[in-house]
């Protein structure tokens, strides 16, 4: 049994929204720019009604992130989002996700915590902080007893280094925020998100 978080773009952008009015052209930006899936975090105010905008785009898978406890998990699928993503492990988040039935992508930085997932059955990691823990060496080193996970590097990934990251043959996806920065959404510049995420999906194809 998996946990079925893989996105079908390569990239998973990470969003702090500061006002609940940025989710939709947001959302529309990046589709216009390649990228289907986006992770709306709990970190400001806005996330919550920031999901519920941003369901309404057609196209547009959405998730909810930085989720720390089981109430978050309610919270966020009454709010509409289809999966969740955690900085951390937690079994009482993914067992609520699972009470659910929405997919959950829980954080970990050792081989214990993705023992910990396995045994709860899950095949889908998110590494965090990615960068900080040593980067695509370590997910190598990382995913050699774990041959049937898949990593998800978040945390000091961008477009000089994504490439490198999604060599690794155990990452399907990264996760980061480079083409959804808070200066850009609060500039309301759509044409640059939709540009940087253009150029993020071609980087990521070749």
């Amino acid at each position: 049994m998996g946990n079925g978080v893989s996105v079908s773009s390569p990239i998973l952008p990470v969003v702090v929204l500061d006002e609940p009015g940025q989710a939709v052209p947001l959302s529309e930006a990046l589709l216009a720019g390649g990228i289907d899936r986006i992770e709306i975090t709990l970190r400001t105010a806005a996330g919550l009604e920031g999901i519920r905008r941003a369901r309404a785009v057609a196209g547009m898978r959405v998730g909810a992130g930085s989720v720390l406890t089981p109430a978050h998990v309610d919270q966020v699928v009454e709010a509409g989002a289809e999966f969740i993503v955690c900085p951390g492990f937690s079994a009482a988040v993914i067992e609520r996700a699972r009470e659910h039935g929405v997919d959950i992508l829980p954080g970990v930085a050792t081989a214990s915590e993705v023992m910990a997932a396995v045994a709860l059955g899950l095949d889908e990691v998110k590494l965090f902080p990615a960068g900080l823990l040593g980067g695509p060496a370590y997910i190598e080193a990382l995913s050699a007893p774990f041959p049937g996970v898949r990593f998800v590097p978040s945390g000091g990934v961008g477009p000089k280094n994504l490439r490198d990251y999604l060599a690794v043959p155990a990452v399907p996806t990264v996760s980061g925020s480079w083409m959804v920065a808070r200066g850009l959404l609060a500039a309301g510049d759509w044409n640059q998100v939709t540009a940087l995420s253009t150029e993020a999906v071609a980087a990521a194809a070749e």
